[in-house]
């Protein structure tokens, strides 16, 4: 699970312990004629997030049940939180809020990564929405092509984005194949970025892990092929989790490309692109999907210009 996610939940599991605590202290100290809890400070925490637990348990312990500035006053606060988070979750399902907006002074070269997915893509009219690369979906395991891409490929060399093309890895099968697969479908070009492997998980593969040495003996195949035939050391795609199970130790001298859609990259020098949002809306496509992935080089415009030469 995402650390940003798990920050959450550990949050509100805080923040409704802590409003059960003093709502139950409030109670003993009424009994003894004790030091009490202000009434500001149980809305305040209620506001914070702690509504739900301090109203059930002001109800069971029944305790200011006939005040009404909590007994109606803090149904409504998790009335307007529910509607908060609701309306949260719609514009960041919608693409409206993104969790991640790299600044433009820190990251200024941007780009897009792409597949089947968005479907046809007026390169010209993307390549307008201040991008400066793409990575584009060739092939998966030892045999898919995917269905655009050489439609994507021969069309995106046509504007003045660099380009790039991307394998997605199989646990299932040789790492020697998979690298035949992709080195039969993605021609040598010019300014061509490094070619990437995307390493992640897919299927029941996250619950079910791939053993480590297996991962390691057939990515370094891929690698090894890949890099001998385009003379270029190949990028490595990864979540936080599969870079921390898989990549980390065996493969630090490769460049990373790091998936994080909801913080910045744990490792905040150890990556050269970072894809940091995957619910961005862009002209240009229009696939199943509406949304398009984005990512950032760590580095200048001058850096990237010559990247991977």
């Amino acid at each position: 699970m995402n650390t940003f996610i798990i920050g959450i939940i550990v949050y509100f599991l805080a923040i409704n312990f802590l409003g059960i605590v003093l709502t139950i202290h409030d109670k003993r100290a009424a009994r003894r004629g004790a030091w009490r809890v202000k009434e500001r400070t149980l809305l305040l925490v209620s506001v914070l997030g702690g509504s739900v637990a301090m109203l059930i348990t002001m109800r069971i312990i029944r305790h200011k049940t006939k005040h009404l500035k909590f007994m109606l006053g803090i149904p409504a606060i998790i009335v307007v939180q529910f509607s908060i988070a609701v309306l949260l979750f719609f514009l960041f399902y919608h693409g409206v809020l993104l969790f991640n907006n790299p600044s433009k002074k820190n990251y200024p070269v941007r780009g897009v990564d792409v597949s089947s997915y968005q479907g046809e893509i007026d390169w010209a009219l993307l390549a307008e929405n201040d991008i400066e690369f793409a990575f584009i979906k060739a092939t998966e395991g030892s045999s898919f092509v995917d269905e655009y891409f050489l439609k994507n490929y021969e069309n995106a060399l046509k504007t003045d984005l660099r380009i790039g093309a991307y394998h997605f890895f199989s646990y299932d099968s040789s790492g020697l194949t998979q690298a035949q697969n992709f080195i039969s479908v993605v021609g040598k070009i010019d300014d061509m970025l490094p070619p990437v492997v995307d390493v992640e998980f897919y299927g029941d593969k996250e619950k079910n892990l791939p053993d480590k040495d297996d991962v390691t003996r057939e990515l370094t195949a891929f690698l090894t092929a890949i890099e001998e035939h385009y003379n270029q050391k190949p990028i490595i795609y990864a979540t936080e989790k599969s870079y921390k199970l898989y990549i980390s130790e065996n493969f630090s001298d490769y460049d990373i490309w790091i998936r994080n859609v909801f913080t910045s990259p744990s490792n905040n020098k150890d990556w050269t692109f970072w894809q940091y949002t995957n619910r961005e809306k862009l002209d240009g496509y229009s696939g199943k999907e509406k949304f398009i992935d984005m990512n950032v080089f760590n580095g200048s415009q001058e850096e990237f210009e010559s990247y991977g030469e």
